[in-house]
């Protein structure tokens, strides 16, 4: 059988997080978006290399921050330059359920003109988290119509 290109069980795009206290972020994430640990690689002093973890059909790659790495946490930052944006059932219940763990509303869930009932929140660890659930197929032209309406109420 031929190697493919794309190893079984991960998807062209996939998010590499560096976390100040990666182990307490793997127990957050778990327990906040139902994440499953895939596998765990041991740095110095008893920091996290790298991690994956499974959250819905995709993975999420983090470890603690490393001198050498050029991904950097958002406590190094002040900030964070990415965001990720996760498809769930319930997106009520996953915000409330990362609320109640500590992370911070940046976008109040609401239901959106493109269709997907949406919300914004950054994790404990300043990550930035898009969460939303698909309630509705909009129509290319209806998009742009709504997409319109949304722009002009916001000026």
């Amino acid at each position: 059988m031929a190697t493919k290109p794309i190893p079984e069980g991960y998807r062209s795009v996939t998010p590499t997080l560096a976390v100040d206290g990666a182990a307490e972020a793997i127990e957050f994430y778990k327990r906040a978006f139902g994440a499953k640990e895939r596998m765990r690689m041991p740095g110095p002093d008893g920091k996290i290399a790298h991690a994956e973890l499974e959250i819905g059909d995709s993975v999420v790659m983090l470890s603690d921050p490393f001198p050498q790495s050029t991904v950097k946490p958002p406590t190094e930052l002040g900030g964070t330059s990415m965001g990720v944006f996760l498809y769930v059932d319930d997106v009520d219940a996953v915000v409330q359920r990362a609320l109640d763990l500590g992370a911070t509303v940046t976008m109040p869930v609401a239901d959106m003109f493109w269709g997907d009932r949406f919300g914004s929140i950054s994790d404990p660890f300043g990550h930035s988290w898009s969460i939303a659930t698909h309630k509705e197929d909009v129509p290319p032209e209806e998009m742009a119509e709504r997409a319109k309406e949304a722009m002009a109420s916001m000026s």
